[in-house]
């Protein structure tokens, strides 16, 4: 099963799952992350890398996420591929803190 980027991700931007990934299926656009769910090879590399809990296993989402599997294959087919660490966006340890980590 594919692994999905869903809202925690947005106004963060953490790249260390990116860093991490062993193939290049992370898209990005100004506010969060997308995988792209034919290139991912699921390892689950990505999910203890992300800071805020946002990349879940298919199998493993909660009912309240399942929109976003069709949110991240859009959005990734839209978006360039990006494949090294970036900065988080300014947004990001505030939004962090208001999830809770």
């Amino acid at each position: 099963m594919a692994h999905i980027v869903t809202d925690n991700c947005k106004l963060c931007r953490f790249t260390e799952c990116v860093e991490i990934c062993p193939v290049e299926c992370f898209h990005a656009d100004s506010e969060q992350l997308y995988i792209d769910p034919d290139v991912c090879v699921d390892c689950s590399a990505c999910i203890p890398a992300c800071p805020v809990n946002a990349i879940y296993e298919v199998i493993d989402m909660p009912d309240d996420k399942t929109p976003w599997i069709a949110i991240n294959v859009e959005r990734s087919r839209a978006l360039p591929v990006i494949s090294e660490k970036q900065d988080p966006l300014p947004t990001a340890e505030e939004h962090r803190a208001k999830l809770g980590f």
